[in-house]
């Protein structure tokens, strides 16, 4: 069922707060389906590679915006918060997306949870993550300066798990590259926007 609506309806703001690494897809997803009463907020995608920070970044953000809207949803996974950012909403009467990963929710929990299963030492990439695998993981892991560190940190692993919402080429490519660097095998799997766009809808229909 389409949750496009006509421009001329009034419907209630909702402020998503996200991830940066999501921010694309979202500004897609509004634009595809006319979600012109989402209001979009981001917290530095760079987080992810600083998961103990994020619930507080996400507290300071709701309360910035707390009088300003009624109602506030939650672009995040869990992201390695080791539940901190689930306490945080708790207190604040939020949702969230579900699942432990964005590539969770995009590949769906079912679909997710047997991916995982088939090889636990997968590293997930998605659209962002492909494009941006250079700054948040080479340089954001000091490769560029230690590439001794390569393998202490992907050691473990065995394959890329490339898990894209849009099939682009190009950004396929750059997906195959990062596989190539780390010196694992690659994998890719077309997932759309997958939970994210289904958790975006729910709050639409809801408050819409």
């Amino acid at each position: 069922m389409s949750t496009a609506r006509d421009p001329a309806e009034q419907s209630s703001p909702i402020l998503i707060i996200a991830c940066g690494a999501l921010a694309q897809e979202i500004v897609q997803l509004q634009t595809l389906n006319g979600w012109n009463h989402l209001h979009l907020k981001c917290l530095d995608a760079e987080l992810h590679n600083r998961p103990h920070l994020i619930a507080g970044k996400l507290r300071e953000k709701i309360a910035q915006h707390r009088n300003e809207y009624n109602n506030i949803f939650v672009a995040y996974a869990d992201c390695g918060s080791g539940g901190e950012i689930d306490r945080v909403l708790e207190d604040e009467n939020i949702e969230r997306l579900p699942g432990a990963h964005c590539y969770s929710f995009f590949a769906g929990e079912q679909r997710f949870k047997e991916i995982s299963e088939q090889e636990l030492g997968s590293f997930y990439l998605t659209d962002f993550l492909a494009k941006h695998f250079e700054r948040l993981v080479i340089k954001g892991l000091k490769l560029d300066q230690h590439p001794e560190l390569r393998d202490q940190y992907f050691g473990n692993y065995t394959r890329v798990v490339y898990l894209s919402q849009e099939d682009n080429p190009s950004v396929r490519s750059l997906a195959k590259n990062a596989a190539l660097f780390l010196g694992l095998d690659f994998e890719h799997e077309h997932c759309g926007y997958g939970d994210l766009q289904t958790g975006l809808e729910s709050q639409v229909l809801k408050f819409g």
